[in-house]
């Protein structure tokens, strides 16, 4: 098992990444191609398989244990079926698994993006070590995975642990693209704190004067990365729009300890590295908004994958085999 070598793929929106992780997590070679995904689900399954033969052509005759897949949701992990996924709108019930089972010949394994990097992070990165994880993907939405007793916790259907579309403010003005109003997701992810932005600056130009001139003088080019840039020069608006979401950040982990009181929680995405900046500012205002009196213990950790994640996580998923192959 130590020698095994694994392909793992990283489905995207615009890309697809994939190379090849050893069982200690180590990621060992990569390379990316874009992603089809608005033409017919055929085109889309021809740039996943494009990805995987880039991986084995440049390794000829080396041995691969299997194949894992990290996918955009809702998906079952159970059988490998993409439900429906906004970001690839060719694919509604396409059974990846099976094309991928039939063209390659070889184990393969698809899960949802978020589970798959939070079973990596507990398996390999910042949650090593810990039994009980629960992991967030803090980036365009927010993606949760809860790792139990090193598996991953999937629920009586397999869509347990959506915790970015648990409602905060039922009634918040923004409703969530799953159809809920005043998700997580919808009022803390960077799309958020983007149209949150643009809207302040909208509303008041001369305190958004920094962020404004920092997106080229276009309100419609103000995302979370200007919001960060501005923060990061010391401007109050800036730095206003983060301590908001931190707040909301504070509240929802709140819930999470009380729910589940977790050994360790793990944060990453594009917007991870910023906020771990306001770690122990969450932890000092936990007790605030948790019932467990000791909830300030649990550990907040940057997750150690970045944009390597769904690679990692993808061939975690091959080395633990968390969900039993199901007959389609």
């Amino acid at each position: 098992m130590s020698d095994r070598i694994y392909l793992g793929v990283d489905v995207g929106g615009t890309k697809v990444a994939a190379g090849l992780v050893d069982s200690r997590g180590n990621i060992l070679y990569k390379t990316r191609v874009p992603m089809n995904g608005t033409g017919t689900a055929e085109q889309g399954f021809a740039s996943i398989c494009d990805a995987i033969d880039a991986v084995l052509a440049a390794h000829p005759g080396k041995a691969i244990a299997g194949i894992g897949v990290a996918s955009p949701g809702p998906l079952d992990p159970r059988t490998g079926v993409i439900l429906f996924t906004p970001n690839i709108p060719c694919w509604h019930d396409f059974p990846l698994r099976r094309e991928l089972d039939a063209r390659y010949d070889m184990p393969t394994w698809v899960d949802n993006d978020a589970n798959a990097a939070g079973l990596a992070e507990a398996a390999f990165g910042a949650g090593r070590g810990y039994s009980n994880v629960f992991y967030a993907c803090i980036g365009t939405g927010i993606g949760t995975a809860i790792v139990l007793d090193g598996k991953l916790f999937y629920g009586r259907t397999g869509l347990a642990a959506e915790g970015g579309h648990m409602t905060i403010d039922m009634n918040a003005p923004c409703l969530c693209e799953c159809g809920k109003r005043g998700c997580l997701e919808s009022m803390a992810s960077g799309t958020s704190i983007g149209r949150r932005a643009r809207a302040a600056v909208t509303q008041d130009p001369k305190a958004g004067a920094k962020i404004l001139e920092l997106a080229g003088g276009n309100v419609e080019d103000i995302s979370s990365k200007t919001v960060t840039a501005a923060w990061q020069e010391g401007d109050p608006l800036g730095t206003q729009l983060l301590a908001d979401t931190t707040r909301l950040l504070t509240v929802w982990l709140g819930n999470i300890v009380d729910l589940l009181e977790p050994d360790v929680i793990v944060i990453g995405g594009g917007m991870g590295e910023v906020f771990s900046n306001f770690f122990p500012q969450i932890l000092r205002d936990l007790p605030t908004w948790s019932l467990n009196t000791r909830c300030a213990e649990t550990p907040l950790l940057l997750a150690q994958y970045g944009e390597d994640s769904g690679i990692a996580g993808a061939g975690a998923l091959c080395l633990s085999k968390p969900v039993a192959l199901a007959a389609e």
